[in-house]
């Protein structure tokens, strides 16, 4: 079963864009890179420079002199363009290309992604090649995507599409979260003084602010540590009190 897909890169210009490619490939776990037909010839120093530590994406990426070469074991092909072509095929997002890829590699099928030049991207008669488009949703009115800049964000959906990351968390800097019963004592700890130093008022509406205040803490995200310091400045503001009194 292939464990990625194949990144082409058909008639790149630049060769710094190649190793930026790559380097940007590795980052989200892509190392199928191959190059079709580059401008300034093969193999590249400014492109193995530029890689930056991803210089083995390159040593197996061709060349190929031409596209059908480089697809040729490709069961399925997606082509990567900005530009309505006027060719009847699958238009998808990004992220809707990599759920379909992940799924179609799941039987085992070998799939390419196609990266057309800088200058122009890929012609019709590359995209013709291929069995859908990709088309990012950018600003209309700047549409061009560097070539790297496009290959770093096809590999992100790539990742995310099969990664299961949780969207958000908590870093917990040497501490653990407060339990409910921890967040009562410094809520009553809290009550209590300002009881004492009157803030309840007036009368009519101190049922109300205590409700507004213990909402307060529990609607807060806290940990042990938040619960102490809090404890502790509590304390620290009694104490000045008492020395002033």
């Amino acid at each position: 079963m292939p464990d990625a897909p194949v990144f082409v890169l058909v008639r790149p210009q630049m060769p710094e864009n190649i190793g930026a490619a790559a380097r940007g490939m590795l980052n989200f776990g892509l190392e199928h890179m191959r190059v079709v037909a580059p401008r300034d010839g093969w193999p590249s120093p400014k492109a193995v420079a530029m890689a930056s530590g991803a210089g083995r994406l390159l040593d197996h990426a061709g060349p190929f002199d031409t596209l059908p070469e480089a697809i040729g074991d490709c069961a399925y092909v997606f082509a990567t363009t900005a530009r309505p072509r006027g060719l009847t095929k699958p238009v998808m997002t990004p992220e809707r290309a990599m759920q379909h890829a992940r799924a179609l590699m799941a039987k085992g099928q070998k799939v390419g992604f196609l990266f057309g030049p800088e200058r122009a991207g890929l012609e019709n008669d590359d995209i013709v090649r291929a069995n859908a488009i990709v088309s990012v949703p950018v600003n209309p009115d700047f549409p061009s995507l560097n070539l790297a800049q496009c290959v770093l964000l096809l590999g992100y959906e790539w990742r995310r599409a099969g990664d299961d990351t949780a969207p958000e968390i908590v870093s917990l800097a040497d501490t653990e979260h407060a339990e409910n019963h921890e967040i009562e004592r410094l809520a009553a700890h809290w009550e209590d003084r300002l009881e004492e130093a009157g803030f309840f008022f007036p009368e009519q509406k101190a049922d109300g602010m205590k409700r507004t205040l213990r909402n307060l803490w529990s609607r807060m995200p806290m940990t042990r540590a938040d619960v102490q310091i809090l404890h502790g400045a509590l304390r620290q503001i009694v104490r000045a009190r008492d020395r002033r009194e």
